[in-house]
C-alpha cells in the first residue's frame, strides 16, 4: 500500500503528539445543471467561456471558495471551473468510497458532463493525486497539471514496512477518535506559517471544524496510488507551485524522468492561493505559459 507525502505528514504529526461555512464564490445568477457521479451531487462553479479550461480542485477539509481570487483573476481569459469534492462543501456525501480513484472519477465526471476541452487541472494538497488520476481517466481532454503545495517527495523512499503501516493506521485511528483536536493541532503546527494571517487561520479552522470527521479521516486512509508511476503514465507536463516553508525533494522525479517545473511562494503556509493570491496568480500565469510551450 502506498502512503503519499501529504498523508505521511499528517500521520507523523498525529502519531508523535498522541466544512462548512461557505462564502459566495461569484455573483453569477446562472443556474448550473446538476451533475452527479454515481448518484452523488458534485457542486461546482463554471464561467462557461474560454478555449482552455482551468479546473481547480481543493484540498483536505476545505472547499471551492478557496479559489475565488483565481476565478476573478483568470475568468476573462480562460474558462474557469471549481468543484467541491464529494464529502466537502456543498457536494453530496451519500457514498462510502473516499479514495483517490473515487475522487478522480468525480473530477472526470465534471470534465465529461461539461464537455471541457484543453483542461489544465490545478489541485491543492491531497488533490494532487486526484488530478493525476483524472488526467489518466481523461487523457484527451487534459493538457497539463499544476500541483499546489504537494508532490514534495515523489519517488523518494521505498514501500512502507509493515511496522510503518501499523503506525500509520494507529495515527488514523487517533484522528477518528479525536478529530477536531488532532486536526487543529496538525494545521497549527504543520500547515500554517509565521506569516499566515489570523483571519485565514480562523477561516480554515472553521471549515475543518465543520467537516464531516468520518469522511475526512477516511480520506487519509492508506491508498494504493503510486504517484511516480501515475505521473509518468499521464505523459503530461507537471508544474508545482509550492511553499518554501517545507522543502520539496525533487530528486525522485529527476531520477524517474518525470518532467516538472517548480515555482516557490516564499514564506507562505500550506494555502498559498489565499495567503499570497497575487504572487500565486503570477506563478500560475507562468506555469500555464510553460505548459502551453
Amino acid at each position: 500500500m502506498k502512503i503519499t507525502f501529504h498523508k505521511l505528514l499528517i500521520a507523523a504529526f498525529i502519531f508523535c503528539c498522541c466544512a462548512c461555512k461557505q462564502s459566495k464564490s461569484d455573483n453569477t445568477n446562472i443556474t448550473e445543471p446538476v451533475i452527479k457521479d454515481e448518484g452523488v451531487k458534485i457542486a461546482y462553479t463554471d464561467t462557461h467561456t474560454g478555449d482552455t479550461t482551468l479546473l481547480f480542485v481543493h484540498g483536505w477539509c476545505i472547499n471551492k471558495t478557496y479559489w475565488l481570487s483565481q476565478v476573478n483573476f483568470f475568468k476573462n481569459k480562460y474558462r474557469v471551473v471549481t468543484i467541491d469534492l464529494p464529502g466537502f462543501g456543498e457536494s453530496g456525501k451519500n457514498r462510502n468510497r473516499w479514495n483517490t480513484a473515487a475522487f478522480g472519477q468525480d473530477v472526470t465526471t465534471i470534465i465529461k458532463k461539461l464537455g471541457l476541452k484543453n483542461v489544465i487541472l490545478i489541485g491543492h494538497s491531497m488533490a494532487g493525486d486526484i488530478i493525476v488520476q483524472a488526467a489518466n481517466n481523461a487523457p484527451n481532454e487534459v493538457i497539463g497539471l499544476v500541483g499546489v503545495d504537494n508532490f514534495k517527495n515523489v519517488g523518494v523512499g521505498g514501500t512502507p514496512s509493515k511496522q510503518d503501516s501499523i503506525a500509520y493506521q494507529k495515527a488514523i485511528d487517533s484522528l477518528k477518535d479525536d478529530f477536531k483536536r488532532i486536526a487543529f493541532d496538525y494545521f497549527n503546527h504543520d500547515l500554517f506559517s509565521k506569516t499566515t494571517s489570523a483571519a485565514i487561520k480562523a477561516r480554515i479552522l472553521n471549515d475543518v471544524a465543520h467537516s464531516d470527521s468520518t469522511i475526512a479521516a477516511a480520506c487519509m486512509e492508506q491508498d494504493n496510488f503510486d504517484e511516480a508511476a501515475e505521473l509518468l503514465k499521464t505523459q503530461k507536463k507537471l508544474s508545482l507551485i509550492n511553499s518554501d516553508v517545507t522543502p520539496t525533494n525533487t530528486s525522485g522525479m529527476k531520477t524517474k524522468g518525470i518532467p516538472f517545473q517548480i515555482w516557490y511562494i516564499h514564506g507562505s503556509g500550506h494555502f498559498p492561493m489565499v495567503e499570497h493570491p497575487a504572487e500565486f496568480n503570477s506563478s500560475l500565469v507562468q506555469a500555464i505559459q510553460k505548459l502551453n510551450t
